[in-house]
């Protein structure tokens, strides 16, 4: 009984798309240790980085932009490279213990670094959008805008986003039907 009721889970999670069957696993290994301290060091700089060099390009003629495969190209040696170097040795900290390598760099923590970066990398298409209302109201209008309302003001419409995103979910992410061709090559790249 358990097994069957398996396959047809299993068979209900499978995309209608055929792309996506061959390229998208369907298997987890649950014992993959994902929030560790080599995810949260290379996911916040390497959200940080892109924003700051994305912003800081925009503001060219040709605007250069840094998208999220350059990161997740550019993790996988360092993320290995951590793994070899860093201590096993196991922290408290109250009644929680860490350590700083639990093990090989594995696919969880190398999926959740390009979700960072591609946050920090405004969805591949380079600044936030309200960097250029900022800028509108210095350069044009003149006018001076702290940086605590510049701050909130990106903050705000950014989380906006997200909310929206939240909120539109079970319409544009969960059906099989609504597949991203573009993701589909940053799938494999983790493969």
């Amino acid at each position: 009984m358990d097994i069957e009721i398996s396959k047809l889970e299993v068979e209900d999670d499978l995309s209608p798309v055929e792309q996506v069957c061959l390229t998208v696993s369907n298997e987890d290994d649950p014992t993959l240790p994902i929030w560790t301290f080599r995810m949260w060091t290379l996911g916040l700089l390497s959200c940080v980085l892109l924003s700051f060099l994305n912003t800081f390009f925009s503001y060219r003629t040709e605007p250069f932009v840094i998208t999220m495969i350059t990161i997740q190209v550019i993790t996988l040696p360092i993320g290995r490279f951590m793994a070899r170097t860093l201590p096993t040795r196991k922290f408290s900290i109250g009644s929680m213990e860490f350590s700083l390598n639990p093990g090989p760099f594995n696919k969880k923590e190398h999926v959740l670094i390009s979700i960072f970066a591609n946050a920090g990398a405004g969805f591949g298409s380079g600044t936030a959008y309200a960097i250029g209302i900022v800028d509108i109201i210095k350069v044009f209008y003149h006018q001076k805008i702290s940086f605590l309302a510049s701050w909130i003001l990106v903050n705000t419409t950014q989380v906006l986003g997200y909310g929206w995103a939240g909120i539109l979910r079970k319409y544009v992410v969960d059906p099989g039907e609504m597949w991203w061709p573009a993701s589909l090559s940053q799938v494999n790249l983790f493969e």
